[in-house]
């Protein structure tokens, strides 16, 4: 496998799609910090990361809505893919949906949201969109 993140948003999206509760995904340091960000900006209700095996595994329980039965992620979509980088710097970063939703960047200072790359003044490569 050669785009593992592809394969961890992938995963999500699928489960959200079967309506899963939980979704397990091999771990590694980067879909660690991805998972941390989703948390914290309430898209996935939980997350526990497991020691077995050689990598270790991700645990993520997904957040859905209890009257419409609807998911609190609308899409995930992967922007950077090994065959075609995409970098910006923070003058120029994206705004998803015109703000409501979050650019995930792999920065010099840490895997961190549009905004907080912005108000740190740093630019990285865009890993995914998530609304």
């Amino acid at each position: 496998m050669t785009d593992t993140i592809a394969d961890y948003l992938t995963r999500i999206r699928n489960a959200i799609m079967a309506k899963h509760r939980v979704v397990e995904c091999p771990a590694s340091n980067m879909k660690k910090e991805i998972t941390k960000i989703l948390f914290e900006k309430g898209y996935i209700l939980n997350y526990k990361f497991l020691d077995d095996g050689p990598q270790g595994t991700i645990k993520v329980a997904l957040k859905y809505d209890p009257a419409t039965k609807a998911s609190a992620i609308r899409k995930l979509i992967r922007i950077s893919k090994p065959g075609l980088r995409k970098y910006t710097g923070y003058k120029d970063m994206p705004r998803v949906i015109n703000g409501l939703g979050i650019a995930i960047l792999s920065t010099s200072k840490g895997v961190m949201t549009n905004k907080e790359a912005a108000d740190l003044k740093i630019g990285g490569e865009v890993l995914c969109y998530v609304y």
